[in-house]
């Protein structure tokens, strides 16, 4: 299919609330795979390329070597671990910026599939990570959004220099 560009921050779009998808999202589905594998990343949320829809896809496993794709169409958050881990998040939206993000360690996620069967599942570790970080993207937020005032000003200026 097609590699889109990917939107960084501070564009609008990626602080906006994403709409439901109704219908078949192949090609779009198509293009970020394409698009986060070219940009060697693990997971890519359709806002990242400007399309305000509830779609993300991942793979946790391509890098190293085992393959494990995932598009993942109106996903909802069913239950979350109460225990949180602390982890290291980079983003694409954001690049070269890795912060530290709370985040409950697993996840008990409802979605649907792009063939439109519905589905359940539990994921814990990375995975979780992973899929929570998409999930934020489709409700207007990013990692920035998930730091206390002082590490996301020192993340924000780190990411201003980085850029001018």
């Amino acid at each position: 299919m097609a590699v889109r560009p990917i939107l960084t921050w501070p564009d609008d779009r990626l602080a906006t609330q994403c709409a439901p998808v109704t219908g078949p999202e192949d090609a779009l589905i198509a293009d970020m795979f394409d698009t986060m594998y070219a940009a060697q990343g693990r997971g890519l949320a359709a806002p990242q390329i400007g399309v305000l829809k509830r779609v993300f896809v991942m793979d946790c496993g391509w890098k190293e070597g085992e393959p494990t794709p995932l598009a993942m169409i109106n996903p909802f958050i069913m239950a979350a671990e109460r225990a949180e881990e602390i982890g290291p998040e980079g983003c694409l939206s954001i690049p070269g910026i890795m912060v530290s993000v709370s985040r409950p360690r697993a996840v008990t996620v409802q979605w649907t599939a792009p063939e439109g069967d519905i589905h359940m599942a539990d994921f814990d570790g990375f995975e979780a990570r992973c899929i929570q970080h998409e999930f934020d993207h489709l409700n207007g937020m990013v990692t920035f959004d998930r730091l206390d005032e002082i590490a996301r000003r020192t993340a924000e200026a780190h990411y201003k220099e980085m850029n001018t």
